[in-house]
């Protein structure tokens, strides 16, 4: 039967195996028991000076990061995919699908927009925002005949980040209604197309009508550090609500 034998081992002798077994090297002549080479039994083991007699403590592994749901919503076309696209840190699912004719008249993504493809059930990304919190982002579907997929994404979620075209307030309105009934804190997130608003932030607000305890914000969907800092007032807006709710 072939085998192989590692280069380390030592070579047994003429005699076979038996010939190189611990008995047939150490054990005394006439039948005794073992012993060490010389004959004497061997001394006790000693640690190393300074050496503890305990085993090294074993240390506890790394604790994963809290989870934490965060939608991104908002109406048709104002930026919602491209804002999970931005931070996510790993390769966001989409399910965009192309454009046709029949959305002429139903989806209407506004005269600045090239938009293309529209989402059709959800997009997903993730971000680390440090050793202890990862975020999750689910960003929903705009269209209203996706409306019914809103309660499942919704569930777990701690916070969201409503999206908005300033140009198209009212397509924010529906998102914004949902999460004041859900009881869902949540940030308003001026999406600055083009680098620019078409109203300022306290006409927004007042369209909107919002209170102030609503965060509002402008920031640039496509670019990474603007989105991070706009999740992080998500984030603030949560705990906010957490620490209000447990002191209650």
């Amino acid at each position: 039967m072939d085998f192989v034998r590692s280069p380390e081992w030592p070579v047994a002798p003429l005699g076979g195996v038996a010939g190189n077994s611990a008995a047939a090297r150490y054990a005394v002549p006439g039948g005794g028991p073992a012993v060490g080479r010389a004959g004497t039994p061997p001394p006790p083991y000693q640690p190393p000076s300074g050496a503890g007699t305990s085993p090294p403590p074993v240390g506890k592994p790394a604790t994963p990061p809290i989870p934490v749901k965060i939608l991104v919503a908002g109406g048709f076309g104002v930026g919602k995919t491209t804002t999970v696209g931005a931070i996510s840190e790993i390769a966001p699912l989409t399910t965009e699908a192309e454009m046709t004719s029949a959305g002429i008249g139903v989806d209407d993504p506004g005269v600045r927009s090239t938009k293309t493809t529209t989402t059709v059930a959800m997009d997903f990304g993730c971000v680390t925002i440090d050793r202890s919190l990862k975020l999750y982002l689910f960003g929903t579907p705009g269209q209203a005949r996706f409306g019914f997929m809103w309660d499942d994404l919704a569930r777990g979620a701690l916070g969201a980040l409503v999206v908005v075209d300033s140009a198209r307030l009212d397509d924010c309105f529906p998102a914004i209604d949902f999460f004041e009934r859900a009881g869902l804190p949540f940030v308003v997130g001026v999406n600055a197309f083009d680098g620019r608003l078409a109203l300022e932030l306290g006409e927004i607000r007042w369209a909107l009508a919002i209170g102030d305890h609503v965060p509002l914000v402008q920031f640039d969907a496509r670019d990474r550090l603007s989105v991070r800092d706009a999740l992080l007032v998500v984030l603030d807006r949560a705990l906010e609500r957490a620490t209000r709710d447990r002191q209650a």
